[in-house]
């Protein structure tokens, strides 16, 4: 597909972690989301920790020479907090390009 994510770490007091099993003194474990709209419309990922953020990143093609430089066009997806299970939803954020 050609995207990259990244996730930005946000915390809520509200949110809750998740272990599946896991010690809790492990660390919060991965858990399964779904992205909602916009060019990478459901695709699945794995996030840990909630973030409230992804950040979804396509290369641009560049019509010349750059220097070595690269543009990327940005989606944002925010968390929907209502979901409590998973798969996390994350949806487009409409001031996103």
């Amino acid at each position: 597909m050609g995207y990259e994510t990244r996730a930005h770490m946000t915390p809520h007091p509200q949110d809750r972690r998740r272990t599946h099993g896991a010690s809790a003194a492990a660390g919060p474990a991965d858990e399964t989301a779904v992205l909602v709209g916009g060019p990478a419309d459901g695709t699945r990922i794995r996030v840990v920790g909630r973030p409230s953020v992804v950040q979804v990143t396509y290369p641009c093609e560049l019509d010349g020479p750059a220097g070595g430089a690269r543009a990327d066009a940005l989606y944002v997806y925010r968390r929907d907090p209502r979901v409590e299970i998973e798969p996390l939803r994350y949806g487009v954020d409409p001031a996103s390009p």
